[in-house]
């Protein structure tokens, strides 16, 4: 490894690193404005510079790789400076020219407090300008509802483009024009369709590019600031969430290398405002008349208490949602229990996953930083960029930076990167398991080839066919091995793989979801307690007594006959299972609005009022429980060793498969859950990009191509 001398003190670093890490290594400080550890390296802000001894001028050190310096005519180390006086007059300098052309804004910028270029002109610049010129101005860009611009801001560090062209896979920003006449702008004068366009604001180091619908409503010190976890998917991306009294402003990435980087889609980002509309924010029961009227907790649970206890076991039934903690589900499972209940099911979507075959079969096995070793990638019934939008990006960039082979089975969709189109249906799977496609070869030659099976596929009908037969593809291919078990489900669904951990599923003789709707609609299911599950079609509950539990008067509120205040994500603790099986801790941000409660307290009262009450009486004291019962759930922000000897069973299982094609698990990313659908800004964004997706559809009658 190469030796360097860094301010008098020698280091040895890595092979491949640049000046500016080295420097980091060593605990030098360097100031930068174009440079990203994630990003290709620009070396247009100058603001790097230090000296390298031997060298005539100043050298950007975010450009210079420690492999390219050479040792002096006696063999003396590489020597570099970063604190001498002719670097400080060169970034007084740079600092100088940045500030030619930048507006007095601070008072009232949004980035005021968390910019980049106030923090360093003030360590790194001088307090006066020699330039009394006037400023140039630049034109506003409306690139959608998402992102407000104030090019003026600018001092063209293309962080915003090289972040849309290399991750995002949107080669929609550009910069145009040459000298003073440069701007950084969209092409066509759209806006930018990628679902993580958000992260530019975290980008952007001056405030050309900030939060719209963020925009001065808060100053960063106003705000209270908690880590938590994402639950608008399955991966579980750690976030930020801001809050200033019991209201959230905004929701920011946090950086985890295993799971999402430090990149967030913009569902995660800015679905905050759909937190504060269409909120349940106290206990109703519909009247004779078919209308809801208000009722305290009391006699909300005195009638779903009297309404349980007056109907016989085996017709009652209970479903879990997407969104909901291991917390709860774990406690309504110990009610149903002690009730006798049979009817229970956490797949609301009507996927045909469970639990028994192990973990392994319906787990992200390679794990989602595992992505970054395969040679070989098949993509069946699943559409990563609309399902898992920072992962698709992982898959890009591995894509990018190797010879990464991509097949799809299912709809043809963009995913921002190329792939060998194999078929749309379970024939075309078939034919690769018995390989009869010239894929199966691909797969069978890779070192770490990898299968991603999505809802997409297994939700359908055929659902236990489609997934017994991607195991046995799985297993003929040698995805499966002592070493590497390529064999991944993704999930859509935060809270899915935690209940299927909890085995809340069918007890023996139990109706799983159709069969919970397919009695109820005959009568042979009475109550049915929907604990926060929107995500399928109620009209079959239409003569049953429904208890909804939840946060929105969304789908499931709109049918009920009681509906019990819930908290949603960002106003709870709670225990998190992402899609890869990491155990993950959301932390409260705020409390919820009005009387609604906390989903497991309020299931606790509940056994209170039946004379069944549970053991605990805290969510200490829930937790405890829980992680005796399933001691993986204590393992915070780990995965759990699981068995694939599983999946030798699931792949002989078998089953009728279906010639329909797979279809999309969600085709309009932007309105996914109760939260997304409360949301005026992904309601901007799905009408958005349904207009983007009709304009497509007219260019392409229009040339008589597809595409």
């Amino acid at each position: 490894m190469p030796e360097i001398i860094i301010d008098g003190k020698q280091i040895e670093v890595e092979d491949g690193l640049t000046l500016i890490q080295a420097c980091e290594e060593a605990g030098v400080e360097i100031p930068r404005f174009c440079y990203h550890e994630r990003l290709s390296i620009a070396g247009n802000c100058r603001m790097c510079l230090v000296e390298v001894v031997g060298m005539p001028k100043p050298m950007a050190s975010c450009a210079l790789g420690v492999n390219d310096l050479r040792r002096g005519p006696n063999g003396e180390l590489p020597e570099i400076r970063t604190n001498t006086p002719t670097v400080k007059k060169a970034r007084e300098g740079v600092m100088e020219f940045l500030l030619i052309n930048h507006p007095l804004d601070c008072p009232i910028c949004d980035q005021g407090g968390e910019c980049d270029l106030q923090d360093q002109a003030m360590a790194f610049g001088i307090d006066s300008n020699r330039y009394a010129e006037n400023k140039r101005a630049v034109e506003d860009k409306h690139i959608g509802p998402l992102i407000k611009t104030i090019m003026t801001r600018c001092i063209h560090c293309t962080r915003c483009v090289r972040f849309m062209t290399e991750i995002a896979g949107v080669e929609e920003l550009g910069l145009i024009g040459r000298g003073e006449n440069a701007e950084i702008t969209t092409y066509l004068e759209r806006g930018i369709t990628s679902e993580l366009s958000g992260n530019v604001i975290d980008l952007c180091p001056v405030g050309a590019l900030t939060s719209k619908p963020f925009a001065f409503t808060a100053r960063p010190w106003e705000l209270r600031k908690t880590e938590t976890i994402d639950v608008m998917d399955a991966l579980g991306s750690n976030i930020r969430v801001d809050a200033r009294g019991t209201e959230v402003m905004r929701i920011l990435p946090r950086n985890n290398d295993a799971i999402n980087e430090e990149w967030i889609s913009d569902k995660s980002r800015f679905i905050w405002d759909g937190l504060k509309t269409q909120r349940l924010d106290r206990p109703y029961l519909r009247d004779e008349n078919g209308k809801f009227r208000p009722a305290s907790w009391d006699e909300a649970l005195a009638v779903v208490a009297k309404r349980l206890r007056d109907t016989q076991a085996d017709k009652i039934a209970a479903i879990s949602g997407d969104l909901c903690a291991a917390e709860e589900v774990y406690a309504l499972k110990m009610l149903l229990d002690r009730l006798g209940i049979k009817n229970r099911d956490c797949r609301s979507d009507g996927t045909k996953l469970s639990d028994q075959y192990g973990r392994a079969g319906y787990l992200f096995n390679s794990t989602i930083e595992g992505i970054e070793q395969a040679d070989a990638l098949l993509l069946i019934g699943c559409n990563p960029r609309h399902e898992a939008a920072v992962m698709n990006a992982r898959i890009r960039q591995v894509w990018r930076h190797s010879d990464l082979q991509i097949g799809l089975i299912g709809e043809p969709v963009d995913l921002t990167y190329d792939y060998h189109y194999l078929g749309a249906g379970p024939e075309t799977l078939e034919e690769v398991a018995k390989g009869a496609n010239p894929f199966a070869d691909i797969l069978r030659r890779a070192s770490h080839p990898m299968v991603i099976v999505g809802q997409g596929a297994l939700t359908r009908a055929d659902g236990a066919a489609v997934w017994s037969a991607v195991a046995r593809l799985a297993a003929e291919l040698g995805i499966i091995r002592p070493d590497w078990n390529g064999f991944n489900v993704l999930h859509t669904a935060a809270g899915r793989v935690g209940a299927l951990d909890l085995g809340f599923l069918p007890v023996e003789g139990g109706l799983d979801r159709d069969g919970i709707l397919a009695a109820a609609e005959t009568g042979e299911v009475e109550v049915v307690y929907l604990l926060g599950a929107d995500e399928f079609d109620p009209a079959p509950l239409a003569k049953a007594f429904v208890i909804y539990q939840g946060t929105h008067g969304d789908v499931g509120a709109q049918h009920a006959d009681v509906i019990l205040p819930g908290a949603a994500y960002t106003e709870k603790n709670g225990t998190y299972v992402n899609t890869e099986g990491r155990v993950q801790f959301a932390n409260r941000a705020a409390f919820a609005p009005g009387q609604a409660r906390e989903d497991w307290a309020i299931i606790r009262a509940l056994s209170g009022v039946m004379e069944q009450p549970l053991p605990f009486d805290n969510e200490t004291a829930l937790r405890a429980a829980m992680i005796t019962a399933f001691p993986h759930l204590g393992q915070q922000d780990e995965i759990a060793p699981s068995e694939a000897t599983g999946l030798t069973a699931l792949a002989k299982a078998g089953g009728r498969l279906d010639k329909a094609p797979f279809k999309q698990a969600h085709p309009d990313f932007y309105l996914t859950n109760p939260i997304a659908r409360a949301s005026r800004v992904m309601a901007q964004m799905s009408a958005l990009k349904q207009e983007e997706l009709k304009r497509e559809n007219n260019d392409k009658e229009a040339t008589g191509t597809d595409g």
